[in-house]
């Protein structure tokens, strides 16, 4: 047997432990044509002795993708499974690439695992996990929320059709977005209290509790550990709902703070002397600078509002406090989810939109990220045109106390969502925070396929005048003919909206040569994706569509091997 992981799933918080940024995973491939499939994924990838690898590396990988029969596979991780908290995802993908299979740790990260290789290899992700078969949200992947109890009672029970009675501890703490509160007669709580283990009864630990650590240079991390376990089991708290831990600015990496398993943050003296607390200390205040560590970077690090749940505690090398927050904090992300293709998402994108809570978007754009959505999030998909009540409904969902991804094609802040949620955020609800996840904008996909286009000075324009009037659309196209900068279009042309292509051309021709090259780039990285190089005299404008992105090049733009390219002028 190996021996247990050093990465503890039980002492995480989830949207930590699966974040993607956060994962190592695993390729392995005993055939040829599965290092083919393998090297099409942007994971590290081992060939040969599938099962001599998957041993050596099992306590150390947080997921397998192994190029295997699912029977095959079986046979190798079997004797390696020590639990479902523990153990890695493994996903089985065949040597034609049909099928992912989530074999172990569906709950784990199989499941979204398998959605991840599927959409990267153009397969179907095989998932038998009940829950996400009938599209009932699981109890154990509500984002932000730690499952304990008799989960798979009440799963069960709502697999049958019945709905749970919904019982909140925790009024200030909103209940997950998707959870409906039922006749019952099973329950979900939702506390930060440790409760015992009854049928018929899951509990739902928000991270609603802040662990305030100070330690001595030489304190030892068992000692700190079993000290925090003391205070909490001593006020009857959950060691579940404790969602990250506060200290000293010198304690950040000590390992007494960075083996709880948590989120660290931490503070400098000056910060932390400003916080009242009911017992600051002296002889504390003389060593480091402030009275009071543990319970101040506890409220601290709580927010506004907080309160002391557990004063200091000490033993011999360290101190405690716990504090807890007066409400969640809500969190609009808004996501840029690249120009279509899964290959072309970034990870901190994928991250943001499977740890929100709640999904709001443009229909297409949540199809282009479907495999990142669960029944366990409320997913709102909003028609074209209304962009405003698009922006509103999701800051209202952050500033309700919940996590939220906007989503957009390409990059959120290049004629996407960001400017108008930060624009009413700032008019309405200054206190929500804002996350704007960057993505891959059709002008740089669109140039990556036509060569470099854009290795020199460049810049972008909109077509389209539905928000902005075509005089300052006409303005800004002369602006950059004549400053002869390559130009980017976008939104160039629609059923509506036939001329205005035209006439941008038209501007640019009084510039540039007539052989000036020209890229049209459609549906970049997606399936129907369609390039064509043309210059300046021949570029035909029904050939472009709404989705299309038009390069048009500078006077120093050439053509090199059939590629567009805009030299920065490293060679003289």
């Amino acid at each position: 047997m190996p021996e247990a992981r050093r990465r503890p799933a039980a002492s995480t918080r989830p949207d930590v432990e699966r974040s993607a940024l956060h994962r190592t995973l695993v390729s392995v491939s005993v055939t040829e044509a599965g290092r083919s499939i393998a090297h099409r994924l942007p994971f590290a990838h081992h060939h040969g002795d599938v099962a001599g690898t998957v041993r050596r590396l099992w306590a150390d990988v947080d997921g397998f993708v192994l190029m295997l029969a699912a029977g095959a596979a079986v046979r190798i991780v079997a004797p390696l499974l020590e639990g479902k908290d523990r153990d890695p995802a493994v996903v089985c993908v065949d040597d034609a690439a049909r099928w992912a299979v989530a074999l172990v740790g569906g709950h784990g990260g199989a499941n979204a695992l398998a959605h991840q290789v599927a959409a990267l290899l153009g397969a179907e992700a095989v998932v038998t996990t009940a829950t996400d078969a009938t599209r009932t949200p699981a109890l154990d992947l509500f984002p932000g929320f730690r499952a304990e109890g008799d989960v798979a009672g009440v799963t069960a029970a709502m697999l049958a059709g019945r709905s749970p009675v919904v019982e909140v501890a925790l009024p200030e703490w909103p209940t997950p977005a998707s959870l409906t509160d039922g006749p019952g007669p099973e329950r979900v709580v939702v506390t930060d209290a440790a409760l015992a283990t009854e049928a018929g009864v899951a509990v739902l630990h928000p991270p609603s509790l802040v662990a305030g650590v100070g330690c001595s240079t030489a304190a030892d991390p068992a000692e700190v550990a079993a000290l925090l376990d003391r205070a909490l089991a001593g006020a009857g708290l959950a060691r579940a709902s404790v969602g990250s831990v506060a200290t000293i600015d010198r304690r950040r990496h000590h390992p007494a703070v960075t083996s709880l398993g948590l989120e660290v943050q931490a503070f400098s003296p000056t910060e932390l002397a400003a916080v009242a607390v009911p017992n600051p200390s002296t002889t504390v205040a003389d060593a480091v600078g402030t009275p009071s560590v543990a319970e101040a970077a506890a409220l601290l690090a709580a927010g506004p509002g907080a309160s002391l749940a557990v004063a200091k505690q000490r033993s011999a090398t360290g101190t405690v406090a716990v504090a807890r927050r007066a409400a969640p904090a809500g969190c609009l992300s808004v996501v840029g989810l690249g120009p279509g293709g899964v290959a072309h998402r970034t990870p901190a994108a994928a991250t943001a939109v499977r740890h929100a809570e709640v999904v709001v978007g443009y229909g297409p754009y949540l199809d282009q990220a479907g495999d990142l959505l669960t029944a366990s999030q409320v997913v709102v998909r909003s028609p074209i045109g209304s962009e405003e009540d698009r922006a509103r409904l999701a800051l209202a969902h952050a500033a309700a106390g919940r996590r939220v991804a906007l989503v957009c094609s390409g990059d959120a802040g290049v004629y996407g969502m960001a400017s108008l949620a930060v624009e009413l955020a700032g008019d309405e609800l200054p206190g929500v925070r804002i996350d704007v996840v960057p993505g891959v904008t059709a002008a740089l996909a669109s140039a990556a396929l036509l060569g470099a286009p854009l290795g020199h000075d460049h810049a972008t324009i909109s077509l389209s005048d539905l928000l902005t009037p075509w005089e300052v659309i006409e303005r800004r196209v002369r602006a950059a003919a004549e400053a002869d900068l390559v130009v980017a279009l976008y939104n160039p042309r629609s059923g509506g909206r036939t001329w205005q292509l035209p006439a941008a051309l038209d501007i640019l021709r009084r510039y540039r040569p007539a052989a000036t090259p020209v890229g049209l780039v459609t549906d970049a990285t997606r399936p129907s994706q369609r390039v064509v190089h043309t210059t300046l005299a021949e570029v035909e404008p029904a050939d472009v569509g709404m989705t299309t992105c038009v390069v048009i090049g500078a006077t120093t733009t050439t053509t090199v091997a059939g590629r567009m390219v805009t030299p920065r002028g490293y060679r003289s």
